[in-house]
């Protein structure tokens, strides 16, 4: 029961630095409405500003000035961000302003690699704080006992500053009215970059404050944006108390599985501390279910899809001949492209990628669901299809066909619980189970490897050339293109359009819109496990980062370059995606600053998308046309 006692304050002590990273993150979603993904890169801003400053200032003085230092700074930075980036695309769709805080996040981490190099950099002890205190008989460290203190006092201080001041009032009003307080006379640019900056602030002061437990490293943006957003989500959308509680609830829970160990029960050992990778997760997965808007959130109004789009259209003549010319140019790649071998395997790549977006586009465009796990489903047809072969011992190609059986299954069960919420709270379950699902590849090494992965899943003999895989994939892909065009102009494609506009008229005329969007989550991740089962086989072996948050990520920035709105707007984003990452890589060491910046370019000049933009154009010039006349 002691080493309980202590690993439950342990638990309160990671509970206040997690709190300020989540707490600044509502505060920008509750106000701004954005989904804000470079929140995370501010936290690790903060523990390396922390580390430069405490060596630069030097003494025992110059440690505590350098922490709340390093926070202003960041807060500072933030401040320059919105008022550059973010105040100029409000009135954009919020999946674009998604893109342009993931494309914030290439840039930072490669600034940070630059700055900073890519080895971890571990602090110094706080002075003052370097030893432990007995508590039940055990040594506990003094710092964090410490930083038990600090959430509570900055939860206090949250509340004096919005609830006892003309700001704070103005904060919460625009929390549940931006337009009417902008009516009142509220600058509401200002209020923006004021609360952008405080959370910001926030999220990189909970960094510095880890200085001394953990070491500064480039992975820290992502591994602690998925935390910030479970607690976030977990405690309700905007509150602050919510965010206090569910931060502790987490790491409560992270702490008990720690303290459990191993457990032998029926004769089957169960290894808890490796449940820490996903607890969060699980939990809120299970909060999420039994209460959709989080325990301290209010119930969401029913979603409204606010982008006007032209109706969906069936090719014309010209369109139909143009693709057909397109199939017949990328088939045949390998007769005309001898002098660059290296094309076939990149356009390859392309072509995975495009089956994948394409998936994952008719999910969020004509389904309105936005998922950041849709990497669950390409996964589980990669390890499928991988399975199949080295555990079943069937053929290359049989396995082939049925791996995506695998992603079926897993959008049957994760879908029917996803299509039961909307917004934020949707597209977070879907990462919930995402991670629930590399938790158990990365762990599970009898079955998958673990983080090892599986080798040996090449092509049989007849498709041991590149040439002959890419014919292949390029029928795969062209198959599942095919289909899921013929699926938007279908009584179901309508249907989901139907249940994305208006859930309340689609109900009315006698629409299922529970039953249509699960229709349209299953056939989504059938097609998306169809190119992860491709993508094995390529590569000749899989690892659990095809589960991983990147990779949802990616496909989310592909759907957006090339346009949601559009049909071709998954085929242009992910070849652009995949052409683009591969070509600055080659040429550069910090390809991920470049990438940002192109993606940035595009969200300010092409909001549309690539695709989007090419429509725009093409509509022009059709006017122009027809006005000379």
């Amino acid at each position: 029961m002691t080493g309980l006692a202590l690993q439950l304050l342990t638990g309160l002590a990671s509970a206040s630095s997690l709190f300020l990273v989540a707490v600044g993150l509502s505060l920008i979603f509750g106000v701004m409405r954005i989904v804000n993904f470079a929140h995370g890169s501010f936290f690790m801003l903060g523990i390396y500003l922390a580390y430069t400053l405490v060596h630069t200032l030097g003494g025992a003085v110059g440690y505590w000035v350098a922490l709340p230092l390093a926070a202003i700074l960041v807060g500072l930075f933030g401040a320059l961000v919105e008022i550059t980036l973010l105040r100029r695309i409000y009135r954009s769709p919020e999946l674009f302003q998604l893109l342009a805080t993931f494309a914030v996040v290439l840039v930072i981490k490669d600034a940070a690699l630059i700055i900073w190099g890519p080895e971890e950099l571990l602090g110094p002890r706080a002075p003052g704080l370097e030893g432990a205190v007995m508590i039940l008989g055990q040594r506990f460290p003094a710092y964090d006992l410490f930083l038990m203190v600090v959430g509570p006092t900055v939860l206090a201080a949250l509340w004096w500053l919005l609830h006892r001041t003309g700001w704070g009032r103005a904060v919460r009003a625009a929390t549940e009215d931006r337009e009417m307080v902008a009516a009142l006379g509220v600058n509401q640019a200002w209020l923006f970059t004021a609360v952008f900056a405080l959370g910001t602030g926030l999220a990189a002061l909970g960094g510095a404050l880890q200085l001394p437990r953990e070491p500064a490293s480039l992975e820290l943006d992502l591994s602690i944006l998925g935390s910030a957003f479970v607690v976030v989500v977990v405690g309700g959308m905007g509150s602050l108390g919510g965010a206090f509680v569910a931060a502790v609830i987490v790491s409560i829970v992270k702490a008990l599985c720690i303290w459990l160990g191993v457990v032998t029960a029926f004769g089957i050992e169960f290894a808890f501390p490796k449940l820490t990778l996903v607890a969060e997760f699980l939990v809120m997965a299970a909060v999420l279910v039994w209460r959709p808007w989080g325990l301290f959130g209010k119930p969401q109004a029913i979603s409204v899809y606010a982008e006007p789009e032209a109706p969906w259209r069936l090719p014309d003549v010209m369109q139909r001949r143009f693709t057909l010319l397109a199939l017949i140019v990328v088939a045949s790649l390998p007769w005309w492209s001898h002098g660059f071998p290296y094309a076939v395997i990149l356009a390859t790549d392309m072509a995975i990628a495009v089956l994948f977006a394409a998936s994952l586009h008719l999910l969020m465009g004509p389904g309105g669901m936005h998922s950041f796990g849709h990497a669950a489903y390409y996964g589980l047809g990669a390890y499928g299809a991988a399975l199949l072969v080295t555990k079943a011992g069937l053929s290359m190609p049989v396995a082939l066909v049925l791996a995506p059986v695998a992603a079926t299954a897993g959008a049957l069960l994760f879908g029917w619980f996803s299509v039961r919420l909307s917004g934020v709270y949707l597209a977070m379950l879907t990462l919930a189970f995402a991670q629930i699902v590399w938790s158990i590849a990365f762990q599970w090494d009898a079955v998958t490897g673990g983080s090892n992965g599986i080798i040996g899943l090449w092509p049989v003999d007849w498709l041991a050339s590149a040439q002959a895989y890419y014919w292949l994939v390029i029928a795969f892909v062209a198959a599942g293109l095919w289909f899921l065009r013929r699926l938007l102009f279908s009584p179901l494609g309508y249907a989901m359009r139907g249940a994305r506009d208006s859930a309340l008229r689609a109900q009315a005329i006698g629409i299922d819109v529970h039953r249509v969007q699960w229709m349209g989550f299953v056939i989504t991740g059938t097609v998306a496990g169809m190119a992860g089962a491709l993508f094995a086989f390529s590569k000749g072996s899989i690892a659990p980062d095809v589960l991983s948050v990147a990779q949802s990520i990616n496909g989310l920035v592909m759907v957006m370059l090339g346009g949601v709105q559009t049909v071709a707007g998954p085929v242009v984003g992910a070849a652009t995606f995949v052409w683009l990452s591969d070509s600055v890589s080659q040429h550069s060491d910090y390809w991920r600053a470049v990438l940002g910046g192109v993606i940035l370019l595009l969200v300010l000049l092409a909001p549309q998308g690539i695709a989007g933009y090419g429509r725009s154009v093409a509509a022009w010039v059709a006017h122009r046309r027809k006005e000379s006349r």
